[in-house]
């Protein structure tokens, strides 16, 4: 199992962003640097910013926010076009309703709440990540994917590109977790919440990502039936890709 090093921040405005190249298949090829990169919002980026992305060549942004987020944090980046991927944050109106009702979870609930959002990223939000798959396929220029925090649903995004690219699983959760190094909490995005929900909410767990997972493999009949069957990708779309991301 090849990890490559925690990347260093490419950055300044977007504190998780990195290139998803570098890791190794499960055949032994490694998957393309410079072509596939995931962030946080990129609503904050400087003028030393946008010039690298320029020089990497991104030509898409795929955008994961929900409609109050895009409004709360909208960007426009010269030369980068941006594609609405949306998927609402649910696991926040669930938050406040539980709010509403005089409820507090506990951080064991609040866990739960991610892992059911995970499970609703394989089960209700397929059609949209299969867009995303789709995306990626049609387009050869490098792309940027991203949401708000860049942790959950681009952290499902990324689990599912490398996962179709043949990386295994310790390696994908690997890939995952850096977040909680990388990402720094923006201040505009500082919402009202108890410090033990918020500290579950603002970070990632290997429990998020192995429900995700485990609704792939007990209600899909595994990765590969999930990306031929929910996602859409046929047999010759996923062999395309491979060949498109992944080098000797």
């Amino acid at each position: 199992m090849a990890m490559t090093p925690v990347p260093t921040a490419l950055l300044q405005g977007a504190s998780n962003f990195r290139d998803i190249g570098g890791y190794r298949s499960a055949d032994g090829r490694r998957v393309r640097r410079g072509q596939i990169f995931r962030s946080d919002h990129l609503a904050g980026l400087t003028s030393e910013d946008l010039a690298r992305l320029a020089s990497l060549g991104i030509g898409h942004s795929l955008d994961f926010r929900g409609a109050a987020e895009c409004a709360a944090t909208p960007y426009d980046i010269p030369g980068v076009q941006r594609v609405a991927l949306t998927i609402e944050p649910t696991v926040i109106a669930r938050m406040q309703a539980l709010v509403a009702q005089g409820v507090v979870p506990t951080a064991e609930e609040t866990v739960e709440l991610m892992r059911e959002t995970y499970r609703d990223f394989v089960n209700r939000n397929a059609d949209t990540y299969g867009r995303f798959m789709k995306h990626l396929l049609e387009q050869p220029t490098p792309q940027v994917f991203h949401c708000t925090a860049g942790k959950d649903r681009t952290g499902f995004a990324a689990a599912l590109v490398l996962s179709a690219l043949g990386v295994d699983r310790a390696t994908i959760e690997h890939d995952y977790l850096l977040t909680n190094q990388l990402y720094k909490r923006d201040a505009r995005l500082e919402g009202q919440g108890h410090p033990h929900v918020m500290k579950v909410l603002w970070q990632v767990q290997p429990e998020f990502l192995h429900a995700a997972f485990e609704a792939v493999d007990a209600q899909h009949g595994g990765m590969t039936d999930y990306l031929h069957g929910a996602i859409g990708l046929t047999p010759q779309e996923l062999a395309e890709l491979q060949r498109m991301l992944l080098e000797d």
